[in-house]
């Protein structure tokens, strides 16, 4: 019997990870991922799936982000019960992860509702916060590069992708074939990451391209983060980063010790990490050591450069600090979390600055600024831009197109097939490409909602 794909998500965009892999009447799907950016995918979130949830047997995670695994607690409130497996790193990132995304969906529908922005009655979340916490139980932690067996005749095993703390390309054997799912691929050269592991041989590779159409610059963090900063403390302005709280998070936060270990910046420059969920991700990078290139040391100074705010006492009362000060605050697309709340206090100041991390997608408000934009829309006000925006280039956890195309060519046979997923369109039309035209491989991007056989 065939082996079918059908791709739920990840198919034409970045967001909504989710891999339907079906064989001889059973199912599972690799990541299980939000939709997120523009209004038409978010509404996505909303339709149900082709598949009852209850007939899938399992779900395979590759990393905890949550456009590849926030539809969790909705798919489990709708009737999944099988197990989901994950890295050891993974799980515990999405005991952070998933509970506080139930709780911003359930404070965003209060607050649409309280201030009447919603257009239907009333607002509600996608799932709870309770809704989260139930999906958590159905995890089951393998480590990398250990083969189990998500199905009875199925394999599988993980190996190191780099990118954020558990992140794992996939392995499945099944049906006689075997499917490699690249996740997101790290760089190889990353500050805090391990460079991935070469991909194992394989059939068909379906390939992230969120960086397939560019190379990143030489530029290193340090450089770019640090006379930024700099620049916005000598006029006595704030600096607002939407970070992504795995991750970016700690890349900033190790960057910016590093500063002040070497003077570049001033050991009294006030930093607030203004996220519950980032100060428990940094947390974890203690517990995990020997999964990325921090030595102990290094972990506690990340730990401590920054004064952790918890709650949102705490964070309010940052807006009462004069002078120059960082703040570094979920969620790192600005579309959703505290940093919301810092925007609309610092955004229309011309002393101020917005330092962007990495990747705006398309339709969310870090991608407006991003792009110039003279205004800004949050809880139904639109706000004048006159901060300065500043967008690093060299803060990626993601590997450049490059960096694909090397890692691709370490397969140690050329596969029958790529699919070139997770990216926007340009990008992963560009990737596929050069897939066809430099290793001379059978390349496509599929359609959200396709179905292939393998």
């Amino acid at each position: 019997m065939s082996v079918h794909i059908r791709f739920l998500g990840g198919a034409g965009t970045v967001t909504g990870s989710k891999y339907l892999v079906e064989h001889d009447g059973q199912s599972l799907l690799v990541d299980c991922g939000l939709f997120q950016g523009y209004k038409q995918l978010r509404l996505r979130n909303r339709d149900p799936l082709p598949v009852l949830p209850n007939h899938i047997g399992a779900v395979l995670l590759t990393h905890a982000h949550l456009d590849h695994s926030g539809y969790l607690p909705l798919l489990a409130r709708e009737g999944f019960h099988g197990k989901v497996w994950a890295t050891p790193a993974t799980r515990d990132l999405a005991q952070i992860l998933l509970p506080d995304s139930g709780h911003i969906q359930e404070e965003d529908a209060a607050f649409a509702n309280r201030k009447g922005f919603s257009k239907h009655a009333p607002a509600l979340p996608l799932y709870t916060e309770s809704d989260a916490l139930q999906s958590l139980k159905l995890f089951r932690a393998v480590a990398m590069h250990q083969a189990f067996e998500p199905l009875p005749g199925w394999t599988a095993h993980f190996s190191g992708a780099g990118h954020i703390l558990g992140a794992a390309s996939l392995l499945l054997e099944v049906g006689g074939r075997r499917i490699l799912f690249s996740g997101d691929l790290g760089r190889p050269d990353d500050a805090l990451m391990l460079a991935p592991d070469a991909p194992p041989a394989a059939d068909v590779v379906l390939c992230e391209s969120t960086y397939g159409d560019r190379d990143h610059p030489d530029e290193d963090v340090i450089a770019e983060v640090g006379p930024a900063l700099a620049r916005v403390c000598a006029r006595g302005g704030s600096a607002v980063v939407p970070v992504f709280a795995v991750g970016r998070a700690q890349a900033l936060l190790h960057a910016i010790a590093q500063l002040k270990a070497s003077g570049q910046l001033p050991h009294s420059l006030p930093v607030y990490l203004d996220s519950p969920m980032a100060i428990h991700s940094t947390e974890l990078f203690a517990r995990h050591l020997g999964e990325h290139r921090l030595n102990a040391q290094q972990c506690h100074a990340m730990a401590q450069v920054a004064k952790m705010t918890r709650t949102a006492d705490e964070s309010k009362a940052i807006a009462r600090q004069h002078g120059p000060k960082v703040i570094l605050a979920a969620s790192g697309m600005a579309t959703g979390g505290r940093v919301l709340h810092h925007l609309v206090q610092y955004l229309g100041d011309h002393r101020n600055m917005v330092l962007l991390t990495g990747y705006q997608a398309p339709g969310t408000r870090g991608a407006t600024l991003a792009n110039g934009g003279a205004q800004l829309r949050i809880h139904g006000q639109d706000l004048p831009v006159r901060a300065e925006i500043v967008q690093l280039k060299s803060a990626s956890a993601h590997a450049d197109a490059g960096q694909l195309m090397a890692w691709l060519r370490a397969l140690p046979r050329p596969p029958r097939r790529v699919f070139v997923t997770h990216g926007d369109m340009e990008a992963s039309d560009r990737l596929r490409h050069r897939i066809e035209t430099e290793l001379r491989w059978q390349a496509l991007v599929p359609e959200h909602g396709s179905t292939w056989a393998v």
